[in-house]
């Protein structure tokens, strides 16, 4: 966040590295113009804000945990979390966007992906995954199919699964 003239590794550093690509070592000091006043509200949500998305439907929200997580039959990582997912959340797991060369998929790919996974891409979209991190793979695809209206969920199931007082789904 609040950074300018930034890029993504598609496949990652290992194909970086396996094309003969150069690499630096060491700290590269920002310069004038790098960065940017970025205010995370406008690409991101709070917890209250997907309560309410959860009980309007009118965003799409997209769960990007392995289905077992998804669907709390398998623990969670983290101590003293519930097991599910956010009500009404659809699971897109992140791998799945993926190429076996861990490239992103073409948008073609993508959109058949979010279609057979049920979502409604004409919705605007928030993110969530186990911690905020994965979801941002989802953010990504849905950039590379331009759909600029998505959100991530930082606190994610993290924040989530951890208040008993917020609503859970396991189906």
């Amino acid at each position: 966040m609040g950074l300018n003239n930034v890029s993504v590794l598609d496949g990652g550093l290992a194909k970086w590295l396996a094309e003969g690509r150069n690499t630096e070592q060491g700290m590269i000091e920002p310069q004038a113009g790098d960065t940017t006043q970025c205010t995370p509200r406008a690409i991101m949500r709070n917890v209250e804000q997907v309560l309410q998305a959860t009980q309007s439907k009118a965003y799409e929200i997209i769960d990007a945990r392995a289905p077992g997580r998804f669907l709390g039959l398998e623990p969670e990582p983290r101590e003293g979390l519930r097991s599910g997912h956010i009500p009404g959340s659809k699971n897109v797991f992140f791998k799945t966007l993926l190429n076996p060369d861990h490239t992103m998929q073409s948008p073609d790919d993508l959109r058949a992906t979010f279609a057979a996974a049920g979502v409604d891409l004409n919705k605007p979209v928030i993110t969530s995954c186990g911690s905020g991190i994965t979801a941002a793979i989802i953010n990504l695809a849905l950039a590379q199919i331009g759909k600029s209206d998505h959100y991530l969920y930082d606190g994610s199931w993290a924040e989530w699964g951890m208040d008993p007082a917020l609503p859970m789904a396991t189906q």
